[in-house]
């Protein structure tokens, strides 16, 4: 799913004003958003960095860290792939564990950001995917804060 940020597409909050971004964006179902498991910000890409050469990882890489990453879930789940999207609350408890320190800050998202049931497991299930992306078992503090940071739509509401 995708949205403008106005509703007169992507105008810079000092053309539209920020407060009637915020009303535009607040006209999104509460639920809806809810349902969303990843929320970023793309900004408008300068026509320079489209046609300089490109930084980061080719699509070749990242093919293969994914492929990594969803064989590291087929082991965990007795051979057979299960997305972690599709994990249940147990196993989540079992495959997503966190350590205090990764409790303390999701305990704080959830306060501060007012984050739902729903949101809490889902920030656990994108905690557990970053952490087979970076190949690591347990889920760290830094997966679990790279999550949170994408319920930005739960923090602007």
């Amino acid at each position: 799913m995708a949205t403008n940020p106005t509703p007169k597409g992507d105008k810079p909050a000092d053309a539209f004003g920020q407060r009637e971004m915020d009303r535009y964006l607040a006209r999104l179902s509460g639920p809806l958003i809810d349902r969303i498991d990843i929320h970023v910000e793309v900004p408008r890409v300068p026509y320079q960095q489209l046609t300089g050469q490109r930084n980061g990882a080719s699509s070749a890489q990242l093919r293969e860290q994914v492929l990594a990453a969803r064989e590291r879930q087929s082991q965990r789940n007795g051979g057979s792939l299960k997305r972690n999207a599709l994990l249940s609350g147990r196993e989540l408890d079992d495959y997503a564990a966190l350590d205090d320190a990764g409790k303390d800050v999701l305990k704080q998202a959830m306060t501060e950001l007012g984050l739902s049931a729903r949101a809490y497991d889902k920030v656990r299930r994108i905690a557990r995917t970053i952490a087979d992306l970076d190949a690591c078992e347990p889920v760290q503090l830094s997966h679990v804060a790279e999550a949170i940071s994408y319920r930005l739509l739960d923090r602007e509401r």
